[in-house]
């Protein structure tokens, strides 16, 4: 049983997502860095987190802000050293967090070593290590691929007189993963970072390393509907069926590789960040069977459609077809806009409760659990003007689309100047909205929704059922949800309503069970944690007051 638990502590995680540049500044230079991280471990760990993900610290010339790699074994120079890695484990392993790291294999930076090498002639030993074809016979592109980013896929090269392909920016060329070599080089870099004592990976793009080798065209959308990042009507992207760039069925021989590899490594877990037009159905193929990743994760949850009916629906389509799969979810990252204001109302201020309620909702579910650094402070998207903005994502997009900026300002740790993230100029403002969000004075305020967090995932490890159990979902509505979380111990039904106005389940109409008053087994509400507002139950009805819940066990 205790080697179940050590092999399998991932199953029900909840990840700390920090992205370093915005976390802890450290040195005064403006940006946040690795010594910043070590400082602020003992704040991750009083959240009450199983681990910490980190987004990329490479060397990167910051194109896309280290989301392009130069150096896949080292630490850029403005995050520290090797050395400040190291104290970044060793510490969070003193706080008994486990750390994950952020690998970017899909593409490199055009500065990396190899793509140098490989864009220097056609016959050099690393030739072949990117996607390169030649023009058309009028000189024109190969095929209709879009970039992520906007524009074609191809961007021409004028010492080889061919095309590379990039999924995202031009100057974060793909690596071609038909390539055998470079799947064995890959595979040292993450074997590099285990042996250097990470816990596992969370992979971007994962579902993007291999592409259709015949490079047919990828079909027209017939309608466009709000997805993954790029998927939007602002973004040619979004107007294609990507059957041939990307979610390509040779993945599944790389992830076994990799999987193989892991666990060579016991403990270590791997994160995937799936990202297309069919990710439910992606994410249960490369999560089932114990020989691919251990959890994968979509951008469903990621869009604007808070209703719970979508929360519904989307986790029973994962379940349906997930087998003995596993999931992770979140509601934020570093690519999106901030949740308490992509869920608030139309023209509403940030609604504190409704922060706190969706908290409740997301650590509830069945699967593991992603929550981006400031999330638990409830900080709204940073409003930054046009001349603020680094994102070229954002740049070239404004102002239908504001870019990655808003969610990336620095952490609010005080009130004071700069809210405590540096002594010199940070490298996106600190927004002034952030302040009154502050750790610093969150923690002094017992209903604050970070104290929320802290007593909800406090309560939710005393519950076996919330941790790893099985879900059935009994009532839905765009405000409402109800649904029961069981494992061998103990069974929870939860309700939650994330609306403003007052609302009543029926327990009877969501065809439960409920048994009569006189009997021993009836219901048994649990207090819950502090912060949040609780439901009441009258008979065979439970009555839920705006952005509240209940929970009982059966």
């Amino acid at each position: 049983m205790s080697d179940v638990k050590n092999t399998e502590w991932w199953r029900g995680c909840v990840i700390y997502q920090v992205y370093p540049r915005s976390f802890f500044d450290s040195n005064g230079d403006g940006i946040g860095d690795l010594p910043g991280l070590v400082e602020k471990i003992p704040y991750i760990a009083s959240l009450g987190v199983d681990a910490i993900w980190v987004s990329p610290f490479f060397t990167s010339p910051m194109k896309d802000f280290g989301y392009d790699v130069s150096d896949y074994c080292d630490v850029d120079p403005i995050f520290g050293t090797l050395s400040d890695f190291d104290d970044v484990i060793e510490t969070a392993h003193k706080f008994g967090l486990k750390v994950l790291i952020d690998l970017v294999l899909n593409h490199t930076s055009d500065q990396h070593a190899w793509f140098k090498e490989s864009s220097s002639s056609l016959d050099n030993p690393k030739s072949d290590w990117y996607v390169w074809v030649n023009p058309n016979p009028d000189g024109t592109i190969p095929n209709n691929w879009l970039s992520v980013f906007g524009g074609p896929a191809w961007q021409w090269h004028s010492r080889r007189r061919q095309y590379y392909l990039h999924n995202f920016l031009s100057s974060q060329p793909d690596l071609n993963f038909h390539n055998p070599d470079v799947i064995d080089a890959v595979l040292d870099t993450v074997r590099f970072w285990l042996d250097r004592g990470v816990d596992g990976f969370r992979f971007d793009t994962a579902n993007y390393f291999f592409h259709d080798v015949e490079l047919r065209n990828n079909s027209a959308k017939e309608e466009v509907e709000e997805g993954s990042i790029g998927v939007r009507a602002d973004n040619p992207y979004a107007y294609q069926f990507h059957e041939y760039d990307k979610s390509r069925p040779e993945n599944i021989a790389f992830l076994k590789r990799l999987r193989a590899l892991m666990d060579e490594y016991p403990e270590t877990t791997t994160v995937g960040e799936v990202g297309c037009d069919f990710a439910l159905e992606t994410m249960a193929k490369y999560t089932q069977g114990g020989d691919k990743l251990h959890m994968c994760y979509s951008f469903d949850l990621l869009t604007h459609d808070s209703s719970m009916t979508h929360i519904r629906k989307t986790m029973e389509e994962i379940e349906g077809g997930l087998g003995d799969g596993w999931p992770c979810w979140s509601i934020g990252n570093h690519d999106v806009e901030r949740v308490a204001s992509r869920w608030a109302e139309k023209d509403e201020q940030i609604n504190h409760e409704r922060s706190k309620i969706h908290m409740a909702m997301l650590l509830s579910m069945r699967g593991s659990v992603c929550l981006y650094q400031g999330e638990e402070l409830g900080l709204p998207e940073g409003q930054l003007t046009y001349d603020q903005l680094v994102d070229p994502f954002g740049i070239e997009f404004w102002p239908d689309f504001k870019g990655r900026d808003g969610c990336r300002t620095p952490m609010p740790w005080t009130s004071k100047q700069n809210g405590g993230f540096s002594d010199g100029t940070p490298w996106l403002p600190v927004v002034d909205a952030h302040l009154p969000y502050a750790a610093e004075q969150q923690e002094a305020e017992s209903e604050s929704i970070l104290q929320t967090y802290k007593t909800f995932l406090a309560f939710r490890k005393q519950h076996p059922a919330l941790v790893s159990g099985d879900i059935e979902f009994l009532h839905d509505d765009k405000e409402t949800l109800m649904f029961t979380r069981t494992s061998p111990t103990e069974t929870l039904l939860i309700a939650l309503n994330t609306g403003a106005e007052k609302a009543a389940l029926s327990l009877s109409e969501a065809k439960f069970a409920f048994p009569d008053s006189s009997e021993s087994t009836a219901l048994r509400q649990i207090e819950i944690p502090i912060g949040l507002t609780s439901g009441t139950r009258v008979d065979t009805d439970i009555h839920l007051a705006p952005y509240s819940i209940y929970i009982a066990s059966l």
